[in-house]
């Protein structure tokens, strides 16, 4: 077994390719005391890129100083940053979030259970952060604020309030999170620095700050979620790692914002101390360098070519990808990945592309679901299956629902009972009788087939709003197009759980009561 490394061996470690500490003195008496405790936060924005590596790699080494690391999920910050995150997809993207950097770390051998993960909404919405956010409200002027926010925060010409409070809140997660030191990106030393002189302020103590080099994309410019260009996706496949490889600034003998040396310098060689060049024989064969200086000389001095480089790191690269895709490749994971990140829609010809517009969420806060209380309850006239109900869901007169019920629920069970209604589903005739609404109900998956209605808690009032959780927000629409199945493909999720609650996606189906639920059909369908 190897001797844990002393202070300055840790201090090492912890500092080693950054371009900036704020606070070494403090950091070298903490690490004389005790392990550093530590934490890297990312907005859920964006997808992240290859270029998460690069912290991916620090905390690696975090973790061989001995430190204690947490991982925040800065999930109301997306938000606030110029709505970056709608609030409809930010759940969806910060679940995608912990399922990415998760798989990230442990493509680099980084051990799981060795760090904290933490969302920014397990603890931002308590009363005694909120408490604080009022009072640094009360010390910082709207000049420091927006100055402290300018490298990070979208600059917009009318900027949102939101954008002024995204500092504030990251100086307080040092405290919240109880930490001895933040680390981020160099783009982010504004904000660091407001955090020093703002906390003490409040009665809290200045922590260390920890700032990595803003790595060049592939462009030559910072590698960015939003250019897709300039950055290689986590999920992208092997042929388009090849092709974006090829396309990335890698002048002969030019060092400078070279975003293929920098991913060896700041990923590569941290997680391996080596770095092979593969070329032919007749180039001179295959040389592993065990210092990245002396790559950087050799390329500097055209000794090693610019496609023998990208060839390499095109190897390496798709060595971490690979446990990354595969973990991916499920239908859980790949049905997350395409509802965190909708595709937006094509145009039709002679139409003018969407390809900026916001793209077509297919989320459950778009249903109108409510609670609605059967007034009466009469047979069709014309369909020996079908029940002609009248239901109040809270607006001026009842509502015409045709539902085919008759051979599942006895009339008098239906008669005043409250049920779950979809109430913006374009108004259909059926058998000569217009329904304004679905009742949703549980079926069982067997024979013979058994339906229930579902069941609003006790206590609703007609007309109260059923939603699922995480989607408490945004409005329905006003009516479902039925051309565009919004329904139908939120309807493939639903299902009841082994409690007899109704769900999407794992998610309860809830009113500001409690759970949705049915009597006895566990592991059901919903329609």
């Amino acid at each position: 077994m190897e001797p844990a490394p002393g202070p300055q061996e840790k201090y090492q470690l912890i500092t080693r390719n950054l371009q900036e500490v704020l606070g070494e003195e403090k950091l070298m008496s903490i690490l004389k005391e005790r392990e550093l405790k530590i934490y890297w936060g990312t907005a859920t924005t964006g997808k992240p890129h290859v270029a998460y590596f690069v912290p991916m790699s620090k905390i690696a080494d975090f973790l061989k100083a001995g430190c204690e690391v947490t991982i925040l999920f800065a999930d109301l910050h997306a938000y606030l940053d110029n709505m970056k995150a709608p609030w409809e997809l930010l759940e969806l993207r910060t679940r995608y979030y912990e399922e990415i950097i998760k798989a990230m770390l442990e493509s680099i051998g980084v051990p799981l259970e060795k760090l904290r993960f933490v969302r920014g909404t397990d603890y931002q919405l308590s009363k005694e952060y909120t408490l604080d956010v009022y009072r640094l409200s009360s010390v910082v002027t709207q000049h420091d604020t927006k100055k402290a926010g300018a490298e990070v925060v979208k600059q917009v010409e009318h900027p949102l309030l939101s954008g002024l409070l995204y500092p504030g809140l990251q100086a307080l997660d040092e405290e919240y999170l109880k930490v001895d030191a933040q680390f981020g990106g160099v783009d982010q030393r504004k904000i660091f620095t407001f955090a020093e002189k703002c906390l003490p302020s409040l009665g809290y103590a200045k922590r260390v700050h920890l700032m990595n080099p803003m790595v060049p994309g592939l462009t030559g410019g910072k590698m960015s979620s939003s250019e897709e260009d300039s950055k290689i996706d986590l999920l992208d496949r092997k042929e388009d790692v090849k092709k974006k490889l090829k396309k990335a600034f890698c002048e002969p003998g030019n060092v400078e914002n070279n975003g293929v040396l920098s991913f060896i310098k700041h990923v590569l060689f941290p997680l391996k101390s080596e770095f092979v060049v593969l070329r032919e024989e007749k180039w001179g064969g295959n040389k592993t360098y065990t210092a990245y200086e002396a790559l950087e000389k050799d390329f500097a001095e055209q000794v090693v070519h610019p496609g023998d480089l990208k060839n390499s790191v095109e190897v390496a690269l798709n060595k971490l990808l690979d446990p990354i895709r595969e973990k991916f490749n499920c239908p859980e994971l790949k049905k997350l990945s395409s509802a965190a990140y909708p595709t937006p829609s094509k145009a039709k010809p002679g139409e003018k592309s969407t390809k900026n517009s916001e793209p077509e969420d297919v989320i459950p806060s778009r249903l109108d679901i409510r609670v609605g209380k059967v007034i009466s309850v009469e047979k069709h006239p014309d369909a020996d299956s079908l029940y002609v109900e009248k239901i109040d869901v809270g607006e001026a007169e009842p509502r015409t629902v045709v539902s085919g019920l008759v051979h599942f629920v006895p009339k008098e069970q239906l008669q005043d009972r409250l049920v779950v209604l979809l109430c913006n589903l374009k108004p259909q005739k059926m058998r000569g009788v217009e329904s304004q609404g679905m009742v949703l109900c549980a079926s069982s998956v067997g024979e013979p087939r058994q339906v229930e209605p579902l069941d609003p808690p006790a206590g609703c009032c007609a007309g109260e709003r059923v939603y699922v959780e995480g989607y408490e927000g945004g409005e329905p629409d006003e009516e479902l197009k039925p051309k565009k199945k919004v329904f139908e493909k939120l309807q493939a999720d639903f299902c009841i759980s082994e409690d007899c609650v109704a769900q999407w996606k794992q998610r309860n189906f809830l009113t500001k009561l409690g759970c949705v639920s049915c009597k006895s059909l566990r592991g059901g369908s919903i329609s």
